[in-house]
C-alpha cells in the first residue's frame, strides 16, 4: 500500500471494527426490524452499506465514482452470516484495490465523482470512512429503538 493512503488506512480499519460489532449483538430475526415510517429494515440499511462499499471499491480501481454496487444475494438482508461473509469479502476486495494504487496514481490522479467534482484518492477513502460514521449513526438509532444492549465501544465511540 502506497505512503499517502498507508496513513489513512490505520484510521479507516479502526472504524471498520465496528461493524462485525454491530452484527456480533444481532440475530436475523433483529434484521427484519424497521423503526416504521418509510424506513427500510436494519437488514436493507446493512446492505445499502455493504452496495455503498462496492462503489468505493470501484472507484478506487478505475479512478471514477459510479453508484453500481447492487446486492447480487436477495437473502443477504436477513442473513447475519451472509452479511458478515459479504462485508469480510469487501473488505479484502477494497484492501487490495487500495494496494494497487501506486504511488504516482496517490500523488496526481484525482478520483472523478461527477461533473467538477473531483478528489484526491486519499481524501475519497476518508469520504467512505465518513459513510461509515453515517451508517453507525442509523444502525444506533435502531439499536436503541430495539432496545438493544450496544457494544461499548459503540457506546464510546457513536452514543
Amino acid at each position: 500500500m502506497n505512503g499517502q493512503i498507508e496513513q489513512f488506512w490505520g484510521h479507516f480499519e479502526m472504524y471498520k471494527m465496528l461493524r462485525p460489532q454491530l452484527l456480533e449483538c444481532l440475530t436475523d430475526a433483529d434484521l427484519a426490524f424497521s423503526p416504521g415510517g418509510d424506513n427500510m429494515t436494519l437488514g436493507e440499511l446493512c446492505v445499502e452499506l455493504g452496495e455503498t462499499e462496492i462503489n468505493y471499491i470501484e472507484s478506487f480501481k478505475t479512478f471514477k465514482m459510479g453508484n453500481s454496487g447492487k446486492n447480487d444475494d436477495p437473502g443477504r438482508a436477513g442473513s447475519i452470516a451472509r452479511l458478515t461473509a459479504w462485508y469480510d469479502a469487501l473488505h479484502e476486495e477494497l484492501k487490495a484495490a487500495l494496494e494497487g494504487i501506486s504511488e504516482e496514481d496517490a500523488a496526481g490522479k484525482m478520483v472523478h465523482r461527477g461533473e467538477n467534482f473531483e478528489l484526491p484518492v486519499h481524501i475519497n477513502l476518508s469520504i467512505l470512512q465518513e459513510a461509515y460514521l453515517i451508517f453507525y449513526g442509523k444502525a444506533m438509532v435502531y439499536l436503541k429503538a430495539m432496545q438493544k444492549e450496544r457494544p461499548q465501544q459503540w457506546t464510546d465511540w457513536i452514543a
